[in-house]
């Protein structure tokens, strides 16, 4: 590296999620612009093996500090994970400011801070090295738009946004109901919101919003961000980049023969299911979803994790210690869908899955689009940590309905979904 050559600096948040996508923003900078970067990675423990194979991966360009652990040991069990994330950054500032002084003092000053969405507190250590801030946004153009108006919306709400009768209108989106907000944003009560609300308070500190969308997949609010309402606002610019998908990546171990499997089904015929990086499901969601997949005869590869409990993202930090999430499916589930279905424990390569000719859908975490629209695929969702869920934690969702109905409910959306996909035009 020459001493002309650019480097920034990147505070990705706890999570393969928000780090995925960032490594390859690091990469592409490089590839195409010969951009330097260190990753000043904060953790709360030891790595996981997917985090640990990623890190010992990292493309040309890209090197990484590892940040000490810090402790959580003062936290609630019940804590929710964007208390976590936040806090993860927040109590490492001290070492973020170390590992940004080692850099300056090597002759390599970066020309920029890039935090993800919940490491504006990042902030406070570029600006002890007068370091431009920036946002790195791994989600949707619309949950950007939200994080940026929230602050407007809690000076103007005081009610729970759930409580609201009339929709909500958020800048470039159609209205929602205040119900279908995240989920973090639903119990204003909560420090997961004020952490939310905390962040994004601090969004127009900003030099700059890089955001993983573009305009044909979200239209409206890319078009707001770029319009003078949003400047007017007091918005920062925000670049849309998107898809920036993971290409290359290394696995933790094997792919659990996931593609030798997809391999030998028919183009088009398998139902991808996903939860994201740290998403998980309770015990008896995963025994409606997998007696609703056999039901429904359809072909499909589910990464499983074990069952969540109370916390549908307990998973996020860390998978190191799973056990077998396999033992919590229903008795001969595996034998009973053998040959037309996998179950993948923990962790599977999604890009590589999506890519392949004889997947069909995703049904996942909070940053699939990409990764979906990238590959060519229809996205359909059950998301683990909103309220619209097609599988609802809330307790109404299981005590009205049987048990036989959820099951059939399920097995009638996997039909109609599946057949939709199979409409002339949409699989080549």
């Amino acid at each position: 590296m020459a001493a002309t050559d650019p480097r920034i600096a990147i505070l990705p948040s706890p999570g393969m999620g928000h780090l995925i996508p960032l490594v390859q923003f690091a990469g592409d900078l490089h590839r195409r612009h010969r951009v330097f970067t260190t990753l000043i990675v904060p953790t709360d423990g030891p790595l996981s093996a997917a985090q640990s194979a990623f890190l010992s991966a990292l493309p040309p360009g890209v090197d990484r500090i590892l940040l000490p652990p810090v402790s959580f040991d003062d936290l609630p069990p019940d804590v929710k994970i964007e208390t976590r994330i936040s806090l993860t950054v927040t109590r490492s500032l001290p070492s973020i400011s170390s590992a940004l002084k080692s850099l300056i003092d090597g002759g390599n000053k970066p020309s920029a801070l890039v935090v993800d969405l919940f490491g504006t507190d990042g902030f406070e250590a570029a600006a002890q090295f007068d370091i431009p801030p920036y946002i790195f946004f791994p989600s949707t153009a619309m949950v950007l738009s939200l994080f940026l108006h929230l602050p407007r919306l809690d000076e103007t709400v005081s009610s729970e946004y759930w409580e609201v009768a009339e929709k909500l209108q958020i800048p470039g989106c159609i209205p929602i109901h205040g119900r279908d907000l995240l989920d973090p944003v639903q119990d204003r009560k909560n420090d997961a919101y004020k952490w939310a609300l905390h962040n994004a308070k601090r969004y127009r500190l900003a030099h700059g919003i890089i955001l993983n969308s573009f305009k044909e997949l979200e239209p409206g609010p890319i078009e707001y961000f770029q319009g003078k309402e949003s400047r007017e606002n007091g918005n920062p610019s925000v670049y849309p980049i998107g898809p920036l998908v993971q290409t290359g990546s290394p696995k933790p171990d094997s792919d659990g023969g996931c593609m030798e499997w997809l391999e030998e089904q028919p183009r088009g015929s398998v139902l991808f299911i996903s939860f994201g990086s740290g998403g998980s499901l309770s015990q008896e969601q995963i025994t409606e979803l997998a007696l609703g997949l056999e039901l429904s005869e359809q072909r499909f590869l589910w990464v499983l994790r074990r069952p969540s409990g109370s916390d549908a993202n307990r998973d996020y930090f860390s998978i190191k210690d799973a056990g077998d999430p396999l033992a919590y499916l229903p008795e001969g589930f595996v034998e009973r869908t053998k040959g037309r279905g996998l179950v993948v424990p923990l962790w599977a390569p999604q890009a590589k899955i999506l890519a392949h000719g004889s997947g069909l859908i995703e049904q996942g975490g909070s940053r699939g689009e990409p990764d979906v629209s990238s590959a060519g695929h229809t996205l359909h969702c059950i998301f683990c940590n909103v309220t619209t869920m097609v599988i609802r934690h809330r307790a109404t969702v299981f005590d009205v309905p049987g048990r036989q109905e959820v099951e059939v409910m399920i097995e009638q959306t996997v039909r109609v979904v599946a057949a939709s996909l199979r409409a002339p035009g949409l699989i080549p």
